[in-house]
Order: C-alpha cells, then sequence, then structure tokens
C-alpha cells in the first residue's frame, strides 16, 4: 500500500501599491468573500488555504503586506523563505504597473532566492470590473512586459471572482514545481496547527 503524500508548505507574499486589491485577492480566494470597504493593511498579515496541485496536497500561506513605503521596513523576515511572488497592479492606475518593476527587485534583495532567474512571480492586473474601453494599462502592454520575464499573468476581478481561483492556483503550481527542482520542500506535520485564518503580526523565522 503506497503512503500518501507528505504536505507541502508554501510561503506566498503579495506586493504591489496601496489600494490595488491585494488584501481582497487573498480573501477571495481562501474565503470566496470580498467586502466593498476598503482597510489598509497595516504591517503583514496572512491566510492559509490547502489546494491539491498535480495530485501533490499543498498548503499556501498567503502573506500580504501594506503597499505604503513607510511599511516596507518589513524586510527580511518577511520575505524570508518565500516560494513565490504575486505582483498585483490595479488595470486603472498607470503607476501601480509602472512600480512592479522596484517590487519585484525589493523580493529579490530582501528574500535572497537560491536563483534570481527562475524565482516564481505571477502577476495580476486587478479590478478589471472598473475597467472602462480607455482602460489606464492595455492588457497588451502587461503581458508584453510578462512575457518578457517569462511570468504567467491575469486579470482579476476580486469583486466578482474574476480569474482569481486560476491564478493562485498557477502560483501554487510554479511555486510547487520549483521546490521540486530545489529538492528541498518544506513539509508540513500532518498535526500541525496553523493558527487562526487571520494571524497577524510577524513571520515565522
Amino acid at each position: 500500500m503506497q503512503a500518501p503524500k507528505k504536505k507541502v508548505l508554501l510561503k506566498i507574499i503579495i506586493l504591489g501599491d496601496t489600494g490595488v486589491g491585494k488584501t481582497s485577492l487573498m480573501n477571495r480566494f481562501v474565503n470566496q468573500k470580498f467586502t466593498a470597504t476598503y482597510k489598509a493593511t497595516i504591517g503583514a498579515d496572512f491566510l492559509t488555504k490547502e489546494v491539491t496541485v498535480n495530485g501533490q496536497r499543498v498548503t499556501m500561506q498567503i502573506w500580504d503586506t501594506a503597499g505604503q513605503e513607510r511599511f516596507q521596513s518589513l524586510g527580511v523576515a518577511f520575505y524570508r523563505g518565500a516560494d513565490a511572488c504575486v505582483l498585483v497592479y490595479d488595470v486603472n492606475q498607470p503607476k501601480s504597473f509602472d512600480d512592479l518593476e522596484s517590487w519585484s527587485q525589493e523580493l529579490i534583495v530582501q528574500a535572497c532566492p537560491q536563483s534570481h532567474e527562475t524565482f516564481p512571480f505571477v502577476c495580476l492586473g486587478n479590478k478589471v470590473d472598473k475597467a472602462g474601453p480607455n482602460r489606464a494599462v492595455p492588457k497588451k502592454k502587461a503581458k508584453t512586459w510578462c512575457d518578457s520575464k517569462s511570468m504567467p499573468h491575469f486579470e482579476t476581478s476580486a469583486k466578482e471572482a474574476t480569474n482569481v481561483d486560476e491564478a493562485f492556483r498557477k502560483v501554487a503550481e510554479i511555486a510547487l514545481l520549483q521546490e521540486q527542482q530545489n529538492d528541498d520542500p518544506v513539509y508540513l506535520p500532518e498535526t500541525i496547527e496553523m493558527g487562526g485564518d487571520n494571524a497577524e503580526g510577524g513571520c515565522p523565522c
């Protein structure tokens, strides 16, 4: 009788400017909920969700941080051990797209991944439900940038649940693949307690 596969823990970081919908995307994926009331994230926050990727049980620990510059001092403790990064911009705010380059560099500098070139990123253009015919960030422009970095790109709406599940499952897929290639995945014991669904504060070091 074949032993069941152990669960793998993947630490996912969400980065992007304030107000692009990082927290809303996380809550939509994990809790299937959306609130129109905006509340800026202070410090760091994480939620967990278990998914199955190619037959492997995976626990995604998804970390959300405030986008304001004054909170970027979270530094190494926040980024350490990240297995993948979700870059989020608002399709209606061109600056939020332009800032993705600096956010990706911030991750590389702080997390110091084994390989800068192959670290898994996924890019989400959020709030497509609000995009009109003269949208600020054309899909073609965003996709061209993502393609140049071999980065999957999704256009999402946390409000309408558009492509949210698909995007986060892609994150899990490429993060798991990277872990397997590095040959050192972090396994969870079957009795682990992940804490509350909405734990706050510093990350485990």
